[in-house]
């Protein structure tokens, strides 16, 4: 009896769904992503902070104080999961809730110093493995990548930020 081996080129063959999903770029944007958080992740450990919790970082040290909800959408957290990461930085003494304009309801998050001395200590882990992640491409070919990705996001984008 002579075993049946599938046609590479029918849809059903393993080969030819991983081409399709290599071929779609979502998968592709999130499996590379996957790959970067997880190496991200072991080394922010060293610093003793969370994926998470170095994106509230970074985006704070970039832009400054944010709400919650905007806090939630530039560190692509949900607003929940969020919530439970600021009280354990809170607590950590790296970010403070301020009463915006005088309104307990509406609260300002601001980074502390030992928010920023975190942030800057851990800021390099982040660069290296951008860079790993990075590492095949030129730096012409970085820079268009870069430009093609703002293009994208700017279009998709919901929010002014």
């Amino acid at each position: 009896m002579t075993a049946v081996v599938p046609n590479p080129a029918t849809p059903s063959h393993p080969a030819a769904i991983h081409d399709d999903l290599e071929n779609f770029t979502p998968y592709l944007m999130n499996r590379i992503m996957a790959r970067y958080n997880r190496g991200v992740e072991s080394a922010l450990k060293e610093v003793g902070v969370s994926v998470a919790q170095m994106r509230a970082l970074a985006v704070l040290a970039e832009s400054g104080p944010r709400t919650v909800n905007e806090l939630s959408v530039l560190t692509v957290i949900k607003q929940s999961t969020l919530s439970r990461t600021l009280d354990t930085m809170e607590a950590a003494g790296l970010i403070r809730r301020e009463a915006q304009n005088g309104d307990s309801r509406y609260r300002r998050i601001v980074m502390t110093d030992a928010g920023k001395a975190t942030y800057r200590s851990a800021w390099p882990a982040m660069l290296g493995m951008r860079d790993t992640m990075l590492s095949a491409l030129s730096s012409e070919e970085k820079a268009t990548f870069n430009e093609l990705l703002l293009r994208i996001f700017y279009d998709i984008r919901h929010h002014e930020y």
